[in-house]
């Protein structure tokens, strides 16, 4: 099974201009996405999709393979798809340019979850939620999953309700997917559900068609760079890793 990670490398983003150029420790921040992705026992090429020259450029810097795509692409989805679309391989992984704390056993972990004899076409990873504070955060999403390990819904709200105290976990959607990239190709091309225009999560289109996600939980730890003062966290981070 021929396994292609690629990291969607959007340079305008809305809250913060170029942060996958940021340097965290030395490096710029689509670096460190790069060389944890790298590690993967799994994955068989790593591929970098820019939308302007100078990520591109600092990408093949430091060797890495990187492909030029429309700067008006929607989603990094659809970014990926046109990244692969000439490009001979079973499974994509969707690996987010502004997660430089990504470990190479979560990516395994999720490639080894597409093998499966359920044959699903799209997995992603959650972990537990420990700090009650991101159960009623909108920038957190939240995924509740079946008995299978399958998701049933991602949502910005506190699902689901807690009418009743049983001990019920929270989980946390972490922005990571594998699809086969047969499904890639056909996903980019559904229309937009209403339900991912109300809550604006794309993989929502996916369960709206009846599709099912394969869900992984880790316990592994991970720092999403949103703004500036996100880059201060990882770099504290990182140096206690390496410590």
């Amino acid at each position: 099974m021929r396994t292609i990670a690629v990291i969607p490398a959007r340079y305008h983003s809305t809250r913060f201009e170029a942060k996958v150029l940021a340097i965290i420790d030395g490096k710029p921040m689509i670096q460190h996405v790069y060389e944890r992705t790298r590690q993967s026992q799994r994955v068989d090429d790593v591929i970098i999709a820019c939308d302007h020259p100078d990520v591109q450029q600092a990408a093949e810097a430091f060797g890495a393979r990187a492909v030029m795509t429309d700067p008006n692409h929607a989603s990094g989805s659809d970014r990926i798809a046109e990244a692969v679309k000439n490009i001979s391989c079973d499974v994509v992984v969707n690996v987010q340019g502004d997660e430089p704390l990504i470990q190479p056993q979560v990516i395994d972990a999720l490639v080894d979850a597409m093998s499966g004899k359920d044959n699903h076409v799209m997995a992603t990873v959650v972990t537990a939620i420990r700090d009650d504070a991101e159960i009623d955060d909108p920038n957190v999403v939240k995924a509740v999953i079946n008995a299978k390990g399958e998701a049933l819904y991602f949502s910005r709200s506190r699902i689901p309700y807690q009418r009743n105290a049983v001990g019920q976990i929270y989980y946390k959607h972490l922005g990571i997917y594998a699809y086969t990239r047969e499904f890639l190709l056909t996903y980019t091309q559904m229309p937009k559900s209403k339900l991912e225009l109300t809550e604006s999560l794309e993989q929502l289109r996916v369960l709206d068609a009846g599709y099912r996600i394969k869900t992984i939980e880790t316990d592994q730890s991970s720092i999403g760079v949103d703004c500036p003062e996100d880059l201060v966290k990882v770099e504290a981070a990182i140096r206690k890793q390496e410590s």
